[in-house]
């Protein structure tokens, strides 16, 4: 080692236990700087660099990009950081191989015949897929005069998350729910587009305490609670049309909810019911509906 103290490539390649083409590397990539060129233009570094090369390799191994370690090095970084950031990455890419493995699974027990239907349906979704389309699709079919804050209270709770560690059949289930929402085009949102009331944003207020008091009495199975959850669910109605609840309104109300109820609205809320733990908005509603009509009956 001269007086200096500098190493040349070859030394710090050995002190480190590495390669030249190693050093080389790292160097290239602005994480091994060098403390000065000799005479004859050889690269040649300080007396820390041996250390910082060893954790330079004992991140690398661990899978830290080049990016992550440079901040860590020279850009002031904690070790906390980059290791936090490196887990929530790590949880991404198993996530994502979580539901390539469902997917392919998914394909695998389909018939032969399916085979080319279901890859079609799975390859048009991201692994894990997003909900973008999803949310898209409530957005157009929500009322126009709706609030953004009952819009989007409505659009999040309406559109199912996948699903962090899925089963081939959940796969397929969000498969199908995205080829539902993104081929509707808007003849068909207004096919089966709730009816325009007066004051939107007083029915969706209500419906969403309504759905929250069925969620509660479908966990407690308090007959109740649904009794509660059905008088705010037709109130949410009745101040939406301007009108009062009464029999005669209730029973008006079941034939007319009956009548709006569409397939495509009924298929997305069975698929999501795959997807999603608990009661869906769907569900709630049906529940309602159901109650409402053996109410109107009974009456």
């Amino acid at each position: 080692m001269p007086p200096d103290g500098t190493l040349s490539i070859g030394e710090l390649a050995e002190q480190a236990k590495t390669t030249v083409k190693t050093v080389r590397f790292y160097s290239d990539q602005g994480l091994l700087p060098e403390a000065l060129r000799s005479t004859g233009g050889h690269r040649r570094y300080g007396p820390e660099a041996p250390a910082r090369l060893r954790m330079i390799r004992a991140m690398r191994s661990l899978g830290v990009p080049v990016p992550e370690i440079g901040r860590f090095l020279d850009r002031g970084d904690s070790l906390e950081a980059v290791v936090a950031r490196q887990l929530d990455r790590l949880g991404d890419e198993l996530a994502a191989l979580r539901w390539r493995e469902a997917a392919m699974r998914a394909l695998q027990e389909g018939a032969p015949e399916q085979l080319a239907e279901r890859l079609e349906l799975i390859g048009a979704i991201g692994a894990p897929p997003n909900t973008s389309a999803l949310a898209h699709y409530w957005r157009r079919l929500l009322p126009a005069g709706l609030s953004a804050r009952l819009r989007n209270s409505v659009t999040e709770r309406a559109v199912p998350q996948p699903p962090t560690d899925p089963t081939p059949d959940q796969v397929f289930a969000f498969a199908r729910l995205h080829a539902l929402t993104t081929s509707a085009t808007d003849h068909c949102l207004a096919s089966h587009r709730p009816a325009t009331v007066a004051h939107p944003d007083l029915l969706y207020d209500g419906l969403h305490e309504a759905f929250q008091l069925a969620d509660a009495a479908q966990q407690t199975d308090r007959p109740f609670s649904l009794s509660e959850a059905l008088d705010c669910y037709v109130a949410a109605h009745a101040r939406a049309f301007d009108t009062r609840d009464s029999p005669a309104f209730r029973r008006a109300l079941a034939i007319h909810l009956a009548a709006a109820d569409h397939p495509a609205l009924s298929r997305y809320w069975q698929l999501a019911g795959e997807l999603t733990p608990g009661l869906t908005l769907g569900g709630a509603d049906l529940w309602l509906r159901e109650a409402l009509t053996a109410s109107s009956t009974a009456g």
